[in-house]
Formats: structure tokens, sequence, C-alpha cells
């Protein structure tokens, strides 16, 4: 059992994680005319909090994660809401090369820095992105590592520049950056960007 399988039954009681998810999905929607016509997938989706924000807008919903026991609890949480738009994928885009998915919007919140290998994850998306997609990738700001401790193996967040520079070597263009939301911790506040980024048309 993974660090998140643990935490899966506890993980909603922070008020902090759905006012974030909340404040993410505002920006997205006004950065992003999500319509019924839309195909979405949120990777790294844990219990579906940014994807229940996104859930009433958009077309069908395809919540992934990598930790069974949020997708258990995802799933109480789609049977109690009659959300029939949503569906839970155990998903892994680094080892599932062959996912046939296609969507018009991929959305992270607090996934990327998780993901060593950040290039190739960038990739991924792309090839998962229909053309003229939009990429919405919210994460921390580089920081000093005290977010997560000593110990962890991820990002300590991620420069700006640099991160654009990644996704536009991705193939990716039209890179904006802005700061919906400062998650506190450990009495810091450790401020939180949304990436969007397009993947470029009749690709």
């Amino acid at each position: 059992m993974t660090d998140f399988d643990a935490r899966a039954r506890t993980w909603d009681a922070d008020p902090d994680k759905a006012e974030r998810a909340l404040r993410v999905a505002e920006v997205i929607r006004r950065e992003i005319p999500l319509t019924s016509k839309m195909n979405v997938l949120e990777y790294g989706c844990g219990t579906g909090l940014l994807g229940f924000a996104l859930q009433p807008y958009v077309r069908t919903l395809a919540l992934a994660d990598t930790s069974r026991e949020m997708l258990v609890v995802l799933r109480e949480k789609i049977e109690a809401t009659e959300a029939r738009n949503m569906t839970p994928l155990l998903l892994d885009l680094l080892d599932d090369v062959a996912h046939e998915g296609r969507y018009d919007a991929i959305c992270t919140l607090l996934t990327l820095h998780h993901i060593r290998d950040t290039d190739r994850i960038l990739a991924r998306f792309r090839d998962v992105l229909a053309p003229g997609g939009a990429l919405c990738i919210s994460d921390l700001d580089a920081e000093d590592g005290s977010f997560h401790g000593a110990g962890f193996d991820g990002h300590s967040g991620f420069d700006r520049g640099e991160l654009r520079a990644r996704l536009l070597r991705a193939g990716f263009q039209d890179v904006t950056f802005t700061t919906p939301y400062r998650v506190t911790r450990h009495g810091r506040q450790y401020p939180l960007f949304l990436a969007i980024a397009r993947n470029p048309q009749g690709e």
C-alpha cells in the first residue's frame, strides 16, 4: 500500500484540498471555455476534487490515478452523486503507452512534481491530447524542499521559465501561467501556478 492509498479515506477531510481544487477549476473555466462536447482527462485525480468541480461543464471526464484506494473512494463518490459522465481509470501513462484516449483537455493538480521524468510525461500528455486541445498543469512554484520535507524523491516545485521551455520542447504552444491559489503548510505559503499550453491544430 502506498502513502496515497493509506490517506485515501481521509483525503477529503482537509478543507484546503477542496478549496484549492475549486480555485484551480475556476481559473481553468475562465481560461478555457469548457463545453458539453468536450472529453476531459484528469491525471493524478486522487478522490476527484478537481474533477467534480469541472464535471458539470463537460461531456465526459476520465479520472486517472495509480492509487487503487483513491479510486475506490472516487467510485463511491461517483455512485453517491450519480455523476454518469465520470469514469475512474487505473492508469499510469508512463507504463501504458498503448492508452488510446484522445482528450480535448488534460488537467493535473499537484501531480507533476511526483513524476520524476517530467519530459516523458509531457510527451505522453501530448500523445493523448486532441489537436488544438489544452493541457492544464497546476503545481508548486520552485521551493526549497520544505513542502514535503526530507526523504521526498520528487521535484521541489518548478521554475516557470524552465517548465515553459520543457512544454515548448514537447511541442506545445501558447503557454501561459497564472497563480490561482497559495497552499498553506507548516506555517508557510507556497504559490500554486496554473500552466495552460495548447497542442497545435492539425497534429
